[in-house]
């Protein structure tokens, strides 16, 4: 199954018995938010109580750590989500960050029925797609547990050794200016871990924040990443990082779109580099 499905698509299969909807959007109240208006039937995902841990020091982890699988299981229970759902996520904002956090969580804890609303909510809403307010329901179910997570991830560590070996290419998906070190707002200190390359995530969508084709990803990465990438193939390891392990799904869920094999995630992202003590940072300013 594809990783993105387009609002036209979605109102195909709108009424799908295994089809489960979340709404994943983030900001100042946002629940409030959804339950003024969301697509019909659809469930809210908290990204920062639902998708991931909130650490006492993002010096170790960053802003947004995995939670344990034993906490997402329940999440994904009480959603009535099961081995057999049709998963389709979708946010507001930024193209789709949060809901591609939840598609990788999904997938890495084995789920294969896994999509992103490309456009989100607003794309939805101008094709007429039933909206509701107020609170939805959901049947609790059971679901089987991996052990760890299914999907590959670097740590602080093994993104220094990588870099230092010249054994992985590590790109940055945050915009320019915060890569180039102009000013960050956000983290702490501003930069780009040193030998990282800058690709923003934004660069996956077109002027109506929608996804880029397979194909025109396809072609847009082999050509940015000519000594790294074969077609559907990699010579050498591809992390991706962006500020918390949030954004950087939004490039990796391209790039799966596109063909490619899943990379890994750098989970703590520059939040947990930027704070750690002794790291490097590199500016272009």
């Amino acid at each position: 199954m594809k990783p993105i499905i387009t609002a036209t698509e979605l109102s195909e299969i709108f009424n799908q018995e295994n089809l489960i909807i979340l709404d994943a959007r983030v900001g100042k109240n946002a629940r409030e938010n959804y339950l003024q208006n969301h697509i019909k039937g659809a469930l809210f995902i908290n990204l920062d109580e639902d998708l991931a841990e909130i650490g006492k020091n993002a010096a170790f982890g960053g802003r947004h750590l995995l939670p344990k699988i034993s906490k997402f299981v329940h999440v994904l229970q009480n959603l009535g989500i099961s081995e057999d759902s049709h998963v389709v996520i979708y946010d507001l904002a930024n193209g789709g960050n949060a809901a591609a956090r939840s598609w990788w969580m999904l997938r890495a804890f084995g789920l294969e029925k896994v999509q992103v609303l490309s456009g989100g909510f607003q794309k939805d809403e101008k094709l007429g797609i039933a909206t509701n307010s107020g609170e939805e329901n959901s049947i609790k179910t059971e679901i089987n547990a991996p052990e760890n997570w299914l999907l590959k991830t670097s740590t602080l560590e093994e993104v220094e050794k990588e870099i230092a070996e010249n054994s992985a290419t590590v790109i940055d998906v945050r915009d320019a200016y915060r890569y180039r070190g102009e000013s960050e707002p956000i983290d702490l200190v501003a930069g780009h871990i040193p030998g990282a390359i800058n690709i923003p995530f934004s660069e996956n969508l077109d002027e109506n924040g929608e996804f880029l084709s397979p194909e025109i990803l396809k072609e847009k990465y082999q050509n940015i990443l000519a000594d790294v990438l074969t077609p559907l193939n990699m010579t050498k390891k591809l992390i991706i990082h962006c500020g918390s392990g949030v954004t950087a799904c939004h490039t990796i869920l391209a790039l799966d779109y596109a063909g490619f094999p899943i990379p890994n995630l750098y989970v703590g992202s520059w939040s947990e580099w930027s704070r750690r003590e002794g790291k490097k940072i590199a500016r272009e300013v």
